[in-house]
Parts: C-alpha cells; sequence; structure tokens
C-alpha cells in the first residue's frame, strides 16, 4: 500500500465517485478504480459499494475511511516539523480568531508578533467557533483565539484573559459625554444594534439581558462586526460589545452600568497531540503574556 492509495481513497470518498474523483485527480478513471482495487485486495475487503447509481463506502470502508484521513493529518504535520526552523528566521503560522476578537486583538498582536519574527508568514483568519474547531481538528489552522469551552475534545484549550462585555454609544448618541450611571430600567429604553442571533457573542448579550429582566428594544441586526461599527459611529443607537472595543480613536465610549457586566473565558485553542511548531509556540508565549488585551 502506497501513500498514493490513501489519497485516491479519500477522493472518491469525499466526491462520491469515481468520475469526479478522477477528474479532481488529473487521473483517468480506469487508473483511479485500478488503484483502488489494488487496495482493497491488499486489505481483503471490499471499502466501496459499487451496485448502486453512486458509490458509497462499505462499513468497513468507512472505518478505513477515517484511519486514513489521520493517518494523513499526521503526515502532513511531520512534513511541518521538518521544515520547522527553531530559531524563528522562518517558517508560517496559520491563525484564526472569532470575529469579536478580530475587532481589538488582531491588530495588537499582529503588530508585537511581526516586529519580533518578520520571518514568519502569517496566515489570518476570521472564522466561527463551528468553523475553528473543524479547522483545528483537520489540521489546516495552527492556533486559534476563541471561547471556551470548545466542544470536540481532541482539541487544547489553554486560558488566556477574561473578556468583559459592555454597553457603548458612538459619538452621535446623546449619552456619550454623560458620567451617568444606568439600571436596568435606563438600558431597557435604549435602541440597540446588535451581532445577530447565531454570533456566540449574542448569546452572552441575551444571557445578560435575561438575568437583568431587561426586553431589549433591538432595531437593528447585522452579521459583521466591522458593520456594526459603523453603524454605532453614525448613528444615535447602543450596542453591547467587548470593552476593549470602545477606545476614543474608534469614537466609541462605554457606558457605565449598575448591573454587573457579562464576562467570558477566551482561551488559545490547538489540537492536542499534535506537533506545534516553533512559530505557533512563539505567538501562543506572545498571546499568554498580552493579559488583558489592550491597543
Amino acid at each position: 500500500m502506497l501513500l498514493r492509495h490513501l489519497r485516491y481513497l479519500l477522493a472518491v470518498a469525499d466526491h462520491g465517485g469515481f468520475t469526479r474523483a478522477a477528474e479532481a485527480l488529473h487521473v483517468s478513471q480506469p487508473t483511479l478504480s485500478q488503484q483502488i482495487r489494488q487496495l482493497e485486495e491488499s486489505l481483503g475487503v471490499d471499502l466501496f459499494d459499487r451496485t448502486s447509481r453512486s458509490v458509497k463506502p462499505t462499513d468497513a470502508g468507512q472505518a478505513y475511511i477515517e484511519c486514513a484521513r489521520r493517518v494523513l493529518v499526521e503526515l502532513e504535520a511531520g512534513k511541518r516539523a521538518l521544515h520547522d526552523v527553531k530559531d524563528l528566521s522562518r517558517g508560517s503560522l496559520r491563525l484564526a480568531m472569532t470575529p469579536t476578537f478580530m475587532a481589538y486583538l488582531v491588530g495588537p498582536l499582529v503588530r508585537d508578533y511581526v516586529a519580533r519574527y518578520p520571518g514568519i508568514h502569517l496566515e489570518i483568519f476570521e472564522l466561527s467557533m463551528d468553523d475553528i474547531e473543524a479547522g483545528l481538528a483537520d489540521d489546516s489552522l495552527d492556533i486559534a483565539i476563541a471561547f471556551t469551552p470548545v466542544r470536540n475534545p481532541d482539541i487544547e484549550c489553554i486560558p488566556a484573559f477574561v473578556e468583559t462585555l459592555g454597553v457603548m454609544v458612538g459619538r452621535e448618541h446623546p449619552l456619550y459625554d454623560s458620567a451617568s450611571v444606568l439600571t436596568p430600567d435606563d438600558i431597557a429604553q435604549l435602541d440597540f444594534a446588535l451581532l445577530a442571533p447565531d454570533f456566540f457573542t449574542r448569546l452572552s448579550i441575551d444571557e445578560y439581558f435575561r438575568q437583568h429582566g431587561i426586553t431589549p428594544k433591538v432595531q437593528i441586526e447585522v452579521n459583521s462586526v466591522s458593520t456594526l461599527l459603523e453603524v454605532i459611529r453614525h448613528a444615535p443607537i447602543a450596542t453591547m460589545l467587548p470593552e476593549a472595543i470602545a477606545t476614543e480613536d474608534r469614537a466609541l465610549r462605554r457606558l457605565r452600568v449598575e448591573s454587573e457586566a457579562p464576562q467570558r473565558g477566551a482561551a488559545l485553542l490547538r489540537r492536542q497531540n499534535n506537533y506545534h511548531s516553533a512559530a505557533a509556540v512563539a505567538f501562543m508565549n506572545l498571546a499568554l503574556g498580552l493579559g488583558n488585551p489592550s491597543p
């Protein structure tokens, strides 16, 4: 059995048939079929059910496919290990963050990281929690900053800092210069623009409102943090986001509230029992030393 056999096997499984798999692999269909048959003969089992119109894995095939995926992931990790440079004069790092962290944390972290390790090539992705977990699991990401807990037991969570959410407004809002402390009743009278309900941050916001008996007047919902910030800057409307986002250069101000602000744990995430490059370890150490993030 060769590594080629495993790649061909996964191509057939992922494309649902030999024709499309052969096209993706740039080989002829007879060649692909012959290679899969060789693999089956070496294992002594049928890996695919060819009796139906679509090609589907047999039970044995499905089990072997899952093992093959893990093998290829480990081999790719091994390849990166061979090319890893311990002095960080070169290398690469695939980093992901959830959207709210992108709004205030990615800038300072990347600034400091690039200043220390200018030879490292960075790939930065803004992803949902689900996509981050999937990317770490299939080894398409090296490290991520996101919320805890995670659902995948193969992902290691290293606590980094506690993030506090706050009510904030832009200069167009009448409360921008106010020093008053808002009660839950005051908050209930504000017009809000919030992230869409499928954001992890929105879940925390809704729970805060529920705990304090607040029925917010949500006039606007958006699916982008950057869009939400633009709305707040230019309209007399409030929002709720991580406190660190409310800075003078963004023309945002956090309002004082009577009720305790919601907090949530932020962590560095990486795949357990995986090779961690020098570039990834250096980023982790930098992020853990950041403490409470600030611009």
